[in-house]
């Protein structure tokens, strides 16, 4: 894989979506978590994405249940929950794993393109990829980093 827009995702209806569909926008990849410390992040993420979607920004969430069990059973609870709470509209996907021998093929790609301080696992729950209109991961931000906190480095690739 060359690149992030190389991957298959899985929907939250099961379907298999290429991220070729997005191909020349800016993404920005997050693991998120419904009943997480950090859930209040999904309200800075629908800012970024309301902002810059014009200008081709695509937030993508990936629901992940291995940091203290911390995600819905159901994927259309945590659809519905992130929508009424948060009014979340970026595209969310299947609940997946990040790490282990089951993580997403996706998030093993992230993890060997941007590493974490001690070693490339995530670590908790709304860890941050940036990637650019080429589909290169570009930068990696820490679970406590507040969406707005990104916005200089996002401007960058828009």
């Amino acid at each position: 894989m060359t690149n992030v827009y190389d991957f298959d995702v899985k929907m939250v209806n099961g379907e298999t979506k290429s991220l070729k569909d997005y191909k020349g926008k800016p993404l920005l990849i997050v693991n998120t978590a419904s009943k997480c410390g950090l859930t209040p992040q999904f309200e800075g993420l629908q800012e970024l994405y309301e902002k810059y979607q014009s200008d081709g920004l695509v937030v993508l969430g990936f629901p992940c249940a291995q940091f203290g069990n911390q995600e819905f059973e159901d994927i259309e609870e945590t659809t519905s929950f992130c929508k009424m709470n948060y009014g979340v509209s970026f595209p969310m996907f299947a609940k997946i794993d990040v790490n282990g021998e089951n993580a997403d093929p996706l998030f093993q790609y992230l993890k060997e393109q941007k590493k974490g301080v001690l070693s490339n696992a995530i670590k908790w729950n709304f860890t941050k990829f940036l990637v650019d209109r080429n589909g290169q991961v570009v930068e990696r931000y820490a679970p406590q980093t507040e969406p707005a906190k990104i916005e200089e480095d996002l401007t960058k690739v828009l």
